[in-house]
C-alpha cells in the first residue's frame, strides 16, 4: 500500500502543480483537507499523552512542511524521473546519522554495497540529463536533505526502541497537518499567493480540479501510512522502500505522459538503482532475523539500565 500511495502522490502532485502553479496554496489545501477529515471522522482515535509529548512532536512539523513544499517545488521545476533518481541517495544520509541513535542501526557490507549501487545508478542517469532539467536539481537535493532530517526525527520519536512519544498515529497525523497550516499559510502570504489565488482557481478546468482533489486524498492516506511504516522500520529502510518502488513513474513519464525520453545509459542507471533497492531490502531482512535470534540467545538481564547516547535522552 505504501509503495502504491507513494507512486500516486508523486504522479498527481506533478499533474496538480502543472495546472495550478501556486505551490504554497496547493500544499495548504492538502494539509487543510487532511486536518479537516481527521478532525471530523477520526476524533475518537486521537490520543495525546501529555503536553510534553505534543511539544516534542511539534519539532517534526517544520521538517514535515518543508518536505512537502520542497517536493512540490522539485516537481514543478524537474521531471519526475529526476526527482526519483536523486532521492535514492537519501538513505546514505540516514545511515550515517542513525549511528548516533540510542539503539543504532546495524550496518553490513551488503547494505553499503546496495546503497553504492543506487548512487552509481543515479549518477549514470543524471549524466545524460538535458540542460533544461538541471534547474530543478537544487530543489530535489533540498527536498532529499529535508526528507532525511524528517525521517530521522520521526524514527527517533516513533520507534519503541528509541524515544517514543505517547501519541496515537491518528493524533500525530492530525498534528502534522493542523499545525502545518500556519507555516505554509505564512509562506503563502510572503509569496503573495493570496492575491494570485482567485485568478489561478478561475482558470482551472474540471480535470485540473480532479488532479488537485486526488492529490489531497492520497496526501491524507500517505501521511498516516508513512507514520505507521516509520514506527516499524528504520529511517534508512523507509527511504529505500519508498524510493526503489517509484521507478514505475519513469515508465509512466516516458510512455504514458510522453514527457521524458530515456537513453540506454539512463535505463541502465535506473535498473541498477532498482537492483540496489532490492539488495538493500534483502540485507536488512537478514540483519533483522539475526537480531531476533540473538534476543533468544542473549536475553536482557533484569535490572540492567538501558543504554543512552548523549544528546538523545528521552
Amino acid at each position: 500500500q505504501m509503495q502504491i500511495l507513494a507512486v500516486g502522490m508523486l504522479l498527481f502532485n506533478k499533474l496538480a502543480i502543472q495546472h495550478f502553479p501556486l505551490e504554497c496554496s496547493l500544499v495548504w489545501a492538502q494539509l487543510f483537507f487532511s486536518a479537516a477529515c481527521l478532525g471530523l471522522f477520526a476524533f475518537p482515535y486521537i490520543h495525546v499523552g501529555s503536553m510534553k509529548d505534543l511539544l516534542r512532536w511539534c519539532m517534526v512539523v517544520p521538517f514535515y512542511c518543508g518536505m512537502l513544499l520542497s517536493s512540490i517545488l522539485a516537481l514543478k521545476h524537474a521531471p519526475m524521473s529526476l526527482v526519483i533518481v536523486l532521492r535514492n541517495t537519501s538513505p546514505l544520509g540516514t545511515l550515517v546519522f542513525e549511528r548516533f541513535y540510542p539503539e543504532p542501526l546495524r550496518i553490513s557490507g551488503t547494505m553499503l554495497g546496495a546503497i553504492m549501487m543506487m548512487m552509481i545508478g543515479a549518477m549514470m542517469y543524471v549524466s545524460e540529463l538535458p540542460v533544461k532539467s538541471w534547474q530543478g536539481i537544487g530543489w530535489v537535493l533540498l527536498n532529499s536533505a529535508i526528507a532525511v532530517a524528517d525521517r530521522l526525527l520521526q524514527r527517533l520519536l516513533l520507534s519503541k526502541e528509541q524515544c517514543p512519544v505517547d501519541i496515537s498515529k491518528t493524533g500525530i497525523t492530525l498534528i502534522n497537518n493542523l499545525v502545518g497550516l500556519f507555516p505554509i499559510g505564512l509562506a503563502m502570504w510572503v509569496k503573495g499567493e493570496f492575491a494570485m489565488l482567485p485568478a489561478a482557481v478561475a482558470v482551472l478546468s474540471p480535470i485540473d480540479k480532479v488532479y488537485i482533489a486526488v492529490s489531497c486524498v492520497i496526501g491524507l492516506a500517505i501521511s498516516y501510512t508513512s507514520i505507521w511504516a516509520q514506527s516499524l522500520i528504520s529511517a534508512t529502510s523507509f527511504l529505500v522502500m519508498i524510493n526503489a518502488n517509484k521507478f514505475i513513474i519513469i515508465g509512466i513519464e516516458a510512455f504514458g505522459l510522453h514527457s521524458k525520453a530515456l537513453s540506454a545509459l539512463q535505463i541502465a542507471g535506473a535498473s541498477l538503482t532498482i537492483l540496489g533497492g532490492v539488495a538493500y531490502g534483502k540485507a536488512r531482512q537478514a540483519i533483522e532475523e539475526e537480531a531476533e535470534e540473538m534476543k533468544f540467545l542473549l536475553p536482557q538481564q533484569d535490572g540492567m539500565p538501558p543504554l543512552k547516547v548523549k544528546g538523545f535522552s528521552c
